[in-house]
């Protein structure tokens, strides 16, 4: 068995596991790549504007990994005990460091409160769903459906040929039949995270911009 392919869409837990420590490497190669090819132009005597440059790239790659782990320890780790409670003000810090990259921002428009784990990785799942709607760039504004420990989402994506992508709709539909790899493990994990709190997430086009919706 492959550590990357599932063979079938329902991965057992086993597989799961090893398809979302695949995804989380796969978004720290990059940077951590970036801060070892600048090792690399320091280790070889460069010329000051080299040394500047190699420093800079090591700094911004450094601050980018680090914004990555600590999302993707929230988004996908354990997070805490079982029945563990996150603070929405920590989970926007985080979502702000890992997404807004120059080509997207944030419109958080959530109260500060605690609310169960699963609702709190549910919702930065969504906004890893929501990255894909919109990928010359744009804005995304997280609106909360209700209110206290039941309090859904609903992320608005507004951006340059916003689109919805049909893997993604398929993946998060109960009955879907599509494989779970590597490149589908998140959609298909946002929607067992949105089961375990006895939600569905949809994604609906209305005019120029996505609806990402848990209800």
């Amino acid at each position: 068995m492959s550590g990357t392919s599932s063979p079938g869409p329902a991965p057992d837990a086993l597989e799961l596991a090893a398809l979302l420590c695949s995804r989380v490497c796969h978004d720290l190669i990059s940077p951590v790549g970036a801060i070892v090819n600048g090792l690399e132009v320091l280790d070889d005597n460069p010329k000051p504007e080299d040394r500047d440059f190699a420093l800079d790239l090591i700094r911004k790659s450094a601050k980018t990994a680090s914004a990555r782990l600590q999302f993707c320890r929230l988004a996908f780790g354990a997070a805490g005990s079982s029945g563990a409670q996150i603070d929405l003000g920590d989970a926007q810090n985080m979502a702000k460091g890992h997404i807004e990259d120059g080509k997207i921002t944030l419109t958080w428009n959530l109260p500060r409160l605690l609310l169960p784990k699963n609702r709190v990785k549910l919702l930065l799942n969504m906004l890893v769903i929501a990255q894909q709607t919109i990928p010359r760039g744009g804005t995304l504004t997280i609106d909360p459906i209700g209110e206290g420990e039941s309090m859904s989402f609903r992320i608005t994506s507004s951006g340059l040929n916003a689109r919805v992508p049909q893997n993604i709709v398929d993946l998060l539909n109960a009955s879907s039949t599509h494989a779970v790899d590597a490149h589908a493990v998140q959609p298909h994990y946002t929607r067992l995270l949105a089961q375990a709190c006895g939600l569905n997430v949809t994604l609906v086009l209305e005019g120029d911009k996505v609806l990402i919706t848990a209800a």
